[in-house]
């Protein structure tokens, strides 16, 4: 009986009310999600900022463009091996730590921890970029011990990250796999996968390419607030429209789905991509792990303080009482009356607006082991 009183309450805000957050702009510092540095959980002392420091930073925080560090690593090993039931590939790559789009639920934050930062502000200002990515990988490739499986990039962080139009990672990783005809995937909320539209078709051609789109909101409020630095919403369906329109499977993923704050999108975001040419639609259900509870929820006071505490209630009540959620094959996803309501509006949400077919599945056959940079300058000649 309380499903359905739910079910019946959210049809009402998603198509009566059409309930849209309140952005308190003046509140949030310009161009950041997080706004605070939380503290890194694995280091035992602190520092408390001379008044100089505060007086730099507050001026920081008051530019248009806040500074942003780019910081230059030289990692042994490029692959990221999965262990997690949940997620559907075993190999990641990503070429860059930290991301300067900012999203402010991103649970990649956390990591960013490993290298002696905090999850908050540090994770969008100061940027761990790998430029030996696409050595590391052709290596991988040429030792012929590799068996040619899925390898996704941005399993972490996104690869189309701001930070690509200067360092170019991303599309020297493609030109391997283009080389190697070897199977990529490619997660990015950012409309800069255009960019490489030239290696992509290639790719294509050789049914060597898999694309997920991240959207989470129509709403450029929210977009901006809580998405500071990805596309516009505007350029990620522009983008969606031209890969689905030159045959690349392209998956939308609504991610995450938060109660309260994009979940009455569901139908229109459905109808927005289907009509664009996304051959499917996936989701997950926001949780707040490890240092993203205290950042969301900072966040959110700061830019939706009317619905901040019926927010946090609601995304405790999809993860058994709490904020975050391990429990693999149900964190994703929740659980209680509102999951399934979600659950539910997906379902028919898909069969209604999601009917574009795959346009091919991905080819392993013909995976070039060995030097292939060598074999290419005979067949230049």
């Amino acid at each position: 009986m309380l499903h359905k009183e739910l079910y019946i309450q959210t049809v009402f805000h998603v198509f009566f009310l059409k309930q849209k957050p309140y952005i308190s702009k003046e509140s949030l510092i310009k161009g950041r999600g997080a706004q605070l540095n939380v503290h890194n959980r694995f280091l035992s002392q602190t520092y408390e900022a001379m008044e100089e420091q505060l007086m730099q930073w507050h001026l920081d925080e008051m530019e248009d463009n806040p500074r942003t560090s780019f910081i230059e690593v030289f990692p042994k090993n490029i692959l990221s091996k999965n262990s997690s039931p949940d997620i559907p590939f075993d190999y990641s790559i990503n070429p860059y730590n930290g991301c300067e789009h900012g999203c402010v639920y991103c649970y990649a934050r956390n990591s960013h921890e490993y290298w002696g930062y905090s999850a908050g502000r540090d994770f969008e200002e100061k940027i761990l970029y790998k430029p030996n990515s696409h050595l590391l990988l052709r290596e991988v490739f040429k030792s012929g011990k590799w068996n040619p499986q899925l390898i996704v990039l941005s399993g972490n962080t996104d690869c189309y990250q701001p930070a690509e139009r200067k360092f170019e990672l991303t599309r020297k990783l493609l030109e391997v796999f283009l080389d190697h005809n070897h199977p990529v995937g490619i997660i990015t909320k950012n409309a800069l996968i255009l960019r490489d539209l030239d290696i992509l078709q290639e790719l294509r051609k050789r049914k060597l390419i898999a694309i997920t789109l991240s959207i989470t909101t129509l709403n450029e409020d929210i977009r901006r607030s809580m998405e500071p630095r990805t596309s516009s919403v505007a350029n990620r369906l522009h983008a969606l429209e031209v890969l689905c329109a030159e045959g690349f499977p392209v998956n939308v993923n609504m991610a995450p789905i938060i109660p309260g704050v994009n979940s009455d999108e569901i139908f229109d975001l459905a109808e927005a991509v289907g009509r664009r040419g996304a051959y499917s639609l996936s989701y997950i259900m926001a949780r707040l792990n490890g240092q993203i509870a205290e950042i969301f929820s900072d966040w959110i006071v700061k830019a939706m303080p009317e619905r901040a505490e019926k927010v946090l209630n609601l995304i405790r009540e999809t993860h058994d009482g709490a904020l975050n959620d391990s429990r693999f094959k149900t964190r994703m996803k929740g659980d209680g009356n509102f999951a399934s309501v979600v659950a539910d509006m997906f379902k028919v949400a898909r069969k209604k607006w999601i009917t574009a077919p795959k346009p091919y599945e991905l080819d392993f056959s013909n995976f070039k082991t060995g030097n292939v940079e060598q074999l290419r300058l005979f067949t230049d000649l």
